[in-house]
């Protein structure tokens, strides 16, 4: 569960980073509705000490019980539809004691996790048409479920996280070609489907109804505007409002839209116009680069992670921060139809905030090891590093556990152009040494 870690890889950069975001996030929660700003700070403290503590967990011990995750979670969401609390017309909370839980965020980070170590482990067959059906099969399962809640926004999330995680773990071009011939048609029919149809099958009446008022805007067909619609135009204003320095946090500007309450879930779902009226464009754009920094930081930890499933939880969890939080601020500035996904570190939720953090904790954890000592560089569990003389750079270790359960022989050796000279008469001594050669 724990290792042996060198310090110096620790991450310290993107620690600072999430700090500076998540104080800068509490000053605007508490200027949107200061109700909020206890419980938010608390959430946000017990969170950052949980992304610490895992952070030093190896993610290798948490991607080991990827199916337990994958049935906790589907457990949850079945949870949901039996015993959830109903809101606005959907199912997607559960009450433990006085808290309310989603369990639909859970599945954000859940299905990286799962598909990071499904993928790992069956590399080979990925761009096979039968793994990809069994794969797509398996995660229709969550999704369905999410889409049962209802929650569109959600459900859009999940499936653009597992895409990104599919997508990098190295999917033919043929592959995503023939998906988008097929993909394409698909998504054109149904968007004319439901615009044609007054209360579609495979959607909630209100969910068709923020769709098609998004396409006409006033002039839409029943004639009359959601009030979707209505919260994205107010938005829309008050960020405009702001100008450039914005209006001032906690002010009392009569013309504030905030303040005479035309902003809806101000501490929630629609932060951003509250960023944006009361910090102006300077603030937004802050906002915007603290979020896109966190995920470069994400991405660069892909790039370095010592393996391909290390590799595929940082892309997922780049793609689950970068994603939402491009539809939530294209939500607010009225480029996407009107849904619920909170903005990243700044929208007030528990569930939210602990997922987000525990997914920061694995991609901490995934950087700290990027450079770790040989002995704990281990392939296989029966395995244990020798080095024959101090003369040279080869180790090896003898393994039943490697590829097809036979004895193995794993080299370890270093880079041709390093020692170029020895290397290929270490390697012979090594295999004499072990009856190979």
């Amino acid at each position: 569960m724990f290792k042996k870690y060198k310090m110096r890889s620790y991450n310290y950069r993107l620690i600072i980073l999430i700090a500076v975001t998540c104080a800068y996030a509490l000053t605007v929660v508490n200027s949107a509705n200061s109700e909020y700003t206890l419980k938010q700070g608390v959430g946000m403290a017990a969170a950052f000490l949980m992304m610490i503590f895992i952070s030093f967990v190896d993610y290798k011990f948490i991607t080991k019980y990827y199916w337990l995750w994958y049935i906790l979670g589907n457990i949850l969401l079945i949870l949901v539809l039996i015993a959830g609390k109903e809101s606005h017309g959907a199912k997607r909370w559960l009450g433990v004691g006085s808290f309310q839980i989603q369990p639909s965020e859970f599945m954000k980070l859940i299905v990286a996790i799962f598909l990071a170590k499904v993928i790992t482990m069956y590399k080979d067959r990925l761009n096979t048409w039968k793994f990809l059906t069994i794969l797509a099969l398996v995660l229709l399962v969550p999704i369905l479920l999410i889409v049962k809640e209802p929650d569109l926004s959600t459900t859009v999330m999940v499936v653009l996280i597992i895409l990104t995680v599919i997508f990098c773990a190295g999917l033919s071009y043929k592959i995503i070609g023939g998906a988008l011939l097929i993909v394409v048609p698909l998504v054109a029919a149904f968007l004319v489907y439901i615009i044609a149809t007054p209360d579609p099958i495979f959607m909630e009446k209100y969910q068709r109804n923020r769709i098609v008022d998004f396409i006409y805007g006033s002039d839409s067909t029943d004639g009359n505007i959601s009030a979707g619609v209505y919260q994205q135009n107010y938005a829309v204003q008050a960020i405009g409002s702001g100008q450039l320095s914005g209006k001032g946090l906690n002010n009392d500007d009569p013309s504030s839209l905030k303040n005479a309450g035309y902003i809806a879930e101000a501490q929630n779902d629609f932060i951003f116009a509250v960023i944006g009226e009361e910090l102006g464009f300077t603030g937004s754009v802050i906002t915007i680069l603290l979020l896109f920094t966190i995920v470069i930081e994400c991405i660069i930890t892909a790039v370095r992670a010592k393996d391909l499933e290390g590799r595929l939880i940082c892309c997922g969890v780049a793609a689950y921060i970068a994603f939402q939080t491009f539809i939530n601020i294209g939500v607010v500035t009225k480029l996407l139809p009107n849904t619920g996904l909170p903005l990243p570190f700044f929208s007030c939720g528990v569930t939210s905030l602990v997922n987000l953090f525990a997914a920061m904790g694995i991609v901490l954890n995934i950087n700290l090891q990027r450079n770790v000592d040989r002995d704990d560089e281990i392939f296989a569990d029966d395995a244990e590093w020798i080095r024959p003389h101090e003369e040279t750079a080869l180790w090896y270790y003898k393994s039943s556990l490697v590829c097809t359960g036979k004895e193995t022989l794993v080299v370890s050796m270093p880079h041709p152009n390093r020692a170029a000279k020895n290397w290929t008469l270490e390697l012979e001594k090594v295999l004499r040494a072990t009856g190979r050669l």
